[in-house]
């Protein structure tokens, strides 16, 4: 499965939702592993945005997402045609705070990208499985979203509003080569209760009667309604046999619920990747949706830094080693406090395999710390360089001390390393880089990777 963009750029304007400004949005192509990126054209410097979940700051009345000072809001409709659409790559363009609002739906942001045309590119598409139960809850706003393993990307929706009018709607997606039609044209909506308080807080200055389904949750007069028509300039509104206003017709009876759907796809493509799995959200919103979105975020992030099971070494305390203690005093100069590797398992021109036993003796434990003793992450690391070298030496035949390591970067340690654990580090080589020898260094406490960390060799000369 290949990535995909649009295969020329589209736009298209409006005004915000909240804000009301008028805004032209300019969809992009980008490259691949681009991802989704919102730039903003109307600011100094012309700021850009990527649409992860790392970078919401509100969630009020829309999803916004922030960078330094730039910030883009009601990301949410764009998002959720994006995402189902397939596509993959995209750079959106944007002169003003708040995405268009349109009619409150992703209809016409779905016809855009038809109308822009898709196109795949030349990079494999990664598709990512959720392999546990994942879970956000929210007792008091009466909020609960899970995400389970599935074959395939799921949703299910369910509303309790506690409201004669909204009391229990239900909506389901198998398939989102099904949004286009049963999803994207589904509308915004909002409590009558609600909207005057909006309305006289500035806080929907683009809203309208024609890009929101208001519902009737409280008792209202034919002149409070008179009032609602007249600040919308409506020559009159009433309530439809629905419990609705009469300034929509709904598309589907569980309009809301569908909405809602589209809402959760949206604040979800905010993961940065596809993936498998089947959400069920119950009363969702932007801010339960986005506080999934980072759980199922790192859930992949974590999957993504573990390495595959055919990378990690195998070792049993049986296995009988290529170099003892002794062979391997004869390689490297380091001796006792402070030579951290015990055996060589394997050794080829491109990876050594070496073993540390972390004993309960081991001298630093006695102020390292004498209650809880964890091995320092210090020596961790130089029992990766000693490997490390010790490879250099064996594969290049050379004298001892003839290699330095100029730089080591990206080091990671993932966990502690306590007594009875049996270190296994993994030391392969890959691409120079910048005329250094490029080496992966790996620890691993059975099959768990505890410890890495790029490293850069220089012959001495």
């Amino acid at each position: 499965m290949k990535q995909k963009t649009i295969l020329k750029e589209v736009s298209l304007k409006g005004p915000g939702l909240h804000f009301g400004q008028e805004t032209c949005l300019t969809i992009k192509p980008a490259s691949p592993d681009t991802g989704y990126i919102f730039k903003r054209v109307d600011l100094e410097g012309k700021p850009e945005i990527p649409a992860i979940a790392d970078l919401v700051s509100d969630t009020s009345r829309g999803t916004t997402i922030s960078k330094y000072k730039a910030s883009v809001s009601t990301i949410e409709h764009l998002l959720a045609a994006t995402y189902s659409l397939g596509l993959d790559n995209i750079l959106f363009e944007i002169d003003g705070p708040e995405v268009p609002i349109l009619d409150g739906s992703s209809k016409y942001f779905v016809e855009a990208f038809h109308k822009a045309g898709i196109k795949e590119q030349d990079a494999e598409l990664k598709v990512y499985e959720i392999n546990e139960n994942l879970s956000f809850v929210d007792e008091e706003r009466d909020i609960e979203i899970s995400t389970f393993p599935d074959k395939s990307y799921k949703l299910k929706v369910l509303l309790d509003y506690k409201s004669e009018i909204l009391s229990n709607q239900y909506a389901f997606l198998n398939n989102l080569k099904d949004f286009t039609k049963g999803v994207a044209p589904c509308r915004t909506f909002v409590f009558l209760s609600e909207l005057e308080p909006l309305l006289h807080l500035n806080l929907i200055k683009g809203g309208d009667l024609d890009n929101a389904i208001v519902i009737v949750d409280k008792e209202s007069t034919q002149e409070e309604f008179d009032r609602l028509a007249k600040l919308f300039n409506k020559p009159s509104v009433a309530v439809q046999s629905s419990g609705v206003l009469n300034n929509l017709k709904l598309q589907f009876t569980n309009e809301p619920a569908r909405h809602k759907l589209l809402d959760v796809i949206g604040d979800l493509a905010l993961t940065g990747f596809r993936f498998n799995g089947s959400v069920v959200a119950r009363r969702p919103g932007h801010f339960g949706n986005t506080e999934m979105a980072k759980l199922i975020r790192q859930h992949i992030l974590n999957q993504k830094n573990q390495p595959s099971p055919d990378n990690i070494p195998v070792y049993t305390q049986n296995s009988k080693p290529l170099m003892d203690s002794q062979k391997i005093k004869e390689i490297l100069p380091n001796r006792y406090p402070f030579l951290f590797v015990d055996k060589i398992m394997s050794l080829t021109k491109t990876e050594v395999i070496g073993v540390k036993n972390v004993s309960n003796d081991e001298y630093y434990f006695s102020g390292h710390y004498p209650n809880n003793p964890v091995m320092p992450v210090a020596l961790q690391l130089e029992a990766i360089l000693q490997t490390a070298k010790l490879f250099l030496l064996s594969s290049n035949g050379s004298d001892k001390n003839t290699y330095e390591f100029p730089q080591i970067s990206n080091i990671v340690f993932k966990r502690q390393v306590v007594p009875g654990d049996v270190l296994i580090i993994k030391v392969s080589q890959v691409d120079p880089v910048n005329g250094f020898i490029r080496l992966k260094g790996e620890a691993f406490v059975g099959t768990e990777l505890v410890a890495e960390a790029d490293i850069d060799a220089k012959k001495i000369k």
